[in-house]
Order: C-alpha cells, then structure tokens, then sequence
C-alpha cells in the first residue's frame, strides 16, 4: 500500500525515533508499504518517521541510480535500529540533497565522505561497518530523520533565511508533487 509522505511541519518528524524489536507488529508489511511508497514517489530513501512512524527503519534503493553509478546495481537494503557511531569529518563533500518531506527545495549539504553504522537487517542481523562515498552521504540524511533532523538543520543560518518562504509554503500546505502526502493539518 502506498502511504502518504508527512510533509515538514509535521510534529513526527522532529521527534527522536525508537528502536524496534522483531515483534513490532506488521513489521514485514509495514517495509513493503515503505518499498512500494518510496517507489511511488521516485526517492532513494524513506525512513518511518517520512510515514508517520516515530521508529528506527529506513528503505534505501540506489539500484535506481545504477546506470550513473554502476556500484550500486542491485543495492536495495532494509535498516533497522540504524545508529552512526562515528563521523570521519577528515573528508566532506558538498552536495545538493532534497527530501520527499520537503518538496522542491533543494540546498548544498557538507556531509563527512566516511561513517561508521551499526544496524540490523530483515532477520535482526546486526551489522558494524565503515561506509564511504554516495551511500554514506544517503545514510547520514535518511539517519538524520530518526534523530528528528531534516537535512535544512545542516545548511547555513543564511541559506535558511531564504529559503524561510518556501518552508513557510509548505508548513501552509501550498506545494505540489506528484506523489501522495499528509500536509500539517490548519
């Protein structure tokens, strides 16, 4: 089922998302409906609390990128309980990112190039590994959802302010995108 996208504004997105245990109900429907939503909406990423859902999950598919980025054939992976342990900030990059829970804005971020992550997959498998490149910039900014950031908290105070018309559209539900959503209710 497709779900709508919580738009900025929305209270759920700046709460810090809980860990979930393999009995959360529904957990394998609710990661199909995360799949078949974020192919609805041409992203790359979607985490719960993008759904309403104040937990620690994340859809990730740069399979949809492949073609640009070979490395990436076939990368489609489910994070649960995802967490960085470290920032290697010896390197960063600056690249534009946008957000399906903030249509048409689109800013430079400075992100560290390498992280340390430890996560679980479906089967609650823990993962522990260093990630470096594209994939490492996807994962802070998904990531950043579960701690209740938007990736506009990392762009300067500047930047901000002019975008503070565009945020205001949003919170005000004047938008439009071509995929399902849930405005701030007025």
């Amino acid at each position: 089922m497709i779900l709508p996208i919580y738009i900025y504004g929305q209270p759920v997105l700046r709460k810090v998302a809980e860990d979930i245990t393999p009995d959360y109900p529904d957990l394998q429907q609710l990661i199909a409906d995360m799949w078949e939503t974020l192919a609805s909406s041409d992203g790359i990423g979607l985490a719960a609390p993008q759904i309403g859902k104040a937990i620690r999950l994340v859809v990730i598919d740069l399979d949809v990128l492949s073609e640009d980025l070979p490395e990436y054939k076939g990368f489609r992976r489910v994070f649960i309980n995802p967490h960085i342990v470290e920032l290697d900030d010896t390197q960063t990059d600056s690249s534009e990112e946008g957000c399906l829970s903030l249509p048409a804005i689109h800013e430079k971020v400075v992100r560290p190039t390498r992280i340390h992550v430890k996560w679980q997959d479906e089967q609650f498998q823990p993962h522990d590994e260093w990630v470096e490149g594209y994939l490492a910039r996807v994962m802070q900014h998904e990531f950043d959802h579960l701690d209740g950031h938007v990736f506009i908290d990392r762009i300067s105070p500047l930047r901000r302010q002019l975008i503070q018309g565009k945020l205001k559209a949003l919170i005000q539900g004047r938008y439009r995108c071509g995929y399902k959503t849930k405005p701030v209710k007025r």
